[in-house]
């Protein structure tokens, strides 16, 4: 791919053509291309906020789609990342996205566990943009390093970012801590639901679908601090019966389990390799954690969505998804003294049975 000549940009059309390109970019590995994309956009006097998230942000949805569908590989997948990050950093290199801090200060962190920084990084660039300071931490910040910053900081307001709903428990005890030293908190990202019921559930000051809303509730004032004695211990009253606890604690020995019995309820395992092997243990071990943080968050849908995405994901590498509900079945026999999981579980292997595909991300 050539850029040594780049197309002039014109409004909507523009967008989408320097979309196109970038995307090509990507899956050609083409750094250079791609950071000269960006730059000649930014040249030609395309807006800085416009460019991260109406090109990359949406090139990098598209990377996404693209694994799940199976029309790139892991390795690309990462590259395409890579390389969407370096674009990142290209701009805000350029003169017209220099902007002078004008308001507070935010903090913007991932949730300890939570290695997608790019939406995050994304949100800390717009909001550079818009005039704020911004201390960006990046992935996977544990919750004590993140209560120190805001110690020495005093920002006036964190916020955080997480895709994997997985992480979710972990978010909640940092949105805790963060309003327990009196920073409200904003979350955002895939891993609280798309009408960010997560956020709500665990008592996040507000929340936000994306980067351009975030940056917009955030200029409309300053989140309501919360008081010193703030605390969120009875929120979730369905964790007195301690089914998350012992389904997390004995995780590993319920893969190990499931795995064993799963070569008698589904003979075409017997045949896997080493590789294959690896995948299923892997895709146990997914399930198990989504059937944790189900139960976390009281939540049956949530663990029915990601088995018909991950049934999705299995069908598009050739894999069938037969082999799903056979594993549930044995998850549930482990489980059966567990009223709560016995009831998720059922509701998943539902939805698979009658044919609810989801679309898009399990969370």
């Amino acid at each position: 791919m050539s850029t040594s000549t780049p197309a002039r940009l014109d409004g909507g059309a523009g967008l989408e053509q320097l979309t196109d390109h970038l995307w090509e970019a990507v899956l050609e590995g083409d750094e250079y291309a791609a950071t000269e994309l960006i730059l000649h956009a930014v040249d030609e006097g395309l807006d800085a906020e416009s460019v991260l998230l109406d090109v990359i942000a949406t090139v990098q949805g598209k990377v996404g789609a693209e694994w799940a569908a199976n029309r790139i590989s892991v390795a690309q997948e990462h590259a395409a990342t890579a390389i969407n990050e370096r674009a990142v950093a290209a701009l805000t290199l350029h003169p017209a996205a220099r902007t002078a801090p004008t308001r507070g200060r935010v903090t913007v962190a991932c949730v300890d566990g939570e290695w997608h920084a790019l939406p995050a990084r994304l949100l800390a660039e717009v909001l550079k943009l818009r005039g704020w300071q911004v201390d960006y931490l990046g992935a996977q910040v544990p919750a004590p390093h993140l209560m120190s910053h805001l110690h020495r900081t005093r920002a006036d307001a964190v916020a955080l970012s997480g895709s994997i709903a997985t992480r979710l428990p972990t978010a909640h005890a940092a949105i805790t801590a963060c309003q327990t030293v009196g920073v409200p908190v904003l979350v955002g990202g895939a891993a609280f639901g798309p009408d960010g019921r997560y956020a709500e559930l665990l008592g996040a000051d507000a929340w936000a679908p994306d980067a351009r809303a975030a940056a917009d509730i955030l200029a409309r004032g300053p989140l309501t601090r919360p008081r010193p004695d703030h605390q969120q211990v009875h929120d979730l009253p369905h964790l007195v019966d301690q089914e998350y606890t012992l389904v997390s604690r004995n995780s590993a020995s319920l893969v190990r389990s499931v795995f064993t019995g799963l070569e008698d309820a589904f003979p075409a395992m017997r045949t896997y390799g080493d590789m294959q092997r690896e995948r299923t243990a892997e895709d146990l071990a997914h399930i198990v954690e989504f059937l944790a943080v189900a139960l976390y968050l009281g939540d049956e849908g949530l663990f029915a969505r990601f088995l018909t995405w991950t049934a999705e994901v299995l069908v598009a590498r050739g894999v069938p998804a037969q082999s799903l509900p056979p594993a549930l079945h044995l998850l549930a026999t482990e489980l059966k003294d567990f009223p709560r999981a016995s009831r998720i579980i059922e509701h998943g292997t539902q939805a698979l049975t009658t044919g609810h595909l989801s679309t898009g991300n399990p969370a």
